[in-house]
């Protein structure tokens, strides 16, 4: 019996890989001194500037705001920790940003979302992100797994409602398809707060994926994966 499967991105499906070497020698092949240390703190620093503003990336010029945005809070926390970048342009500081941000696929995924769609089942990728999330899924090749995308940026939206834009989407992929059997509409996601409490708001059911660890205080009711193997099984 097919379903709708929404699916959280980072955490869920991929992992930023470790930032700092890159940024480091990224900066260094410009002309800029910084250490690993600087890196790490200026990063954070950017980090939380971003995830408060993405949603404003609707389109390719506001990425591109944005990112020179964060590429200048970026210079600034690194100035701030004592490293040289003078001699780095504000747009090598962009490049340099971009060189330093690179996500890969958990390695149970791939095979978790062939299973699923093998099964008929049909999945969107729900995620707090800016309009580039179309761009990771492809650079990664997971766009070729799933059949449709959809990020906060793009629905203005990061409450329950993304939820029922997640599903028109997936229905429009498969209106097509006959759906007298279909299952309930499943989200999957790392975050009580954001995956499991926003799907269960807009009447979805919900499964934790914790990579990490079982968190204390699960809800009842809400099944826990450690990976995406099993969750064929589960959505069956």
């Amino acid at each position: 019996m097919g379903r709708v499967i929404t699916l959280d991105a980072l955490g869920t499906l991929v992992a930023l890989q470790d930032p700092v070497p890159r940024l480091v020698a990224s900066l260094q092949a410009r002309g800029a001194t910084v250490g690993e240390a600087q890196a790490a703190s200026a990063l954070a620093e950017e980090i939380a500037f971003y995830r408060a503003g993405h949603d404003a990336a609707v389109d390719a010029a506001s990425l591109a705001l944005l990112r020179a945005r964060c590429a200048e809070v970026l210079r600034v926390a690194l100035e701030r920790a004592g490293a040289d970048v003078r001699a780095v342009s504000r747009g090598a500081m962009v490049d340099a940003l971009l060189a330093g941000l690179r996500f890969a696929p958990y390695g149970d995924v791939p095979g978790a979302l062939a299973e699923l769609r093998a099964a008929g089942h049909r999945l969107v990728v729900v995620s707090n992100w800016d309009v580039s999330l179309h761009e990771m899924l492809r650079t990664t090749g997971l766009a070729a797994l799933v059949d449709g995308a959809i990020s906060s940026a793009e629905a203005g939206l990061r409450a329950a409602a993304i939820f029922h834009r997640a599903l028109a989407l997936a229905r429009a992929t498969g209106a097509e398809r006959d759906r007298a059997g279909e299952g309930p509409a499943l989200h999957v996601g790392d975050s009580l707060e954001l995956d499991v409490a926003g799907a269960r708001a807009a009447g979805l059911e919900a499964v934790l994926v914790a990579r990490d660890g079982v968190p204390e205080r699960v809800p009842d009711g809400v099944a826990v994966l450690g990976s995406l193997d099993g969750l064929a099984a589960l959505a069956s």
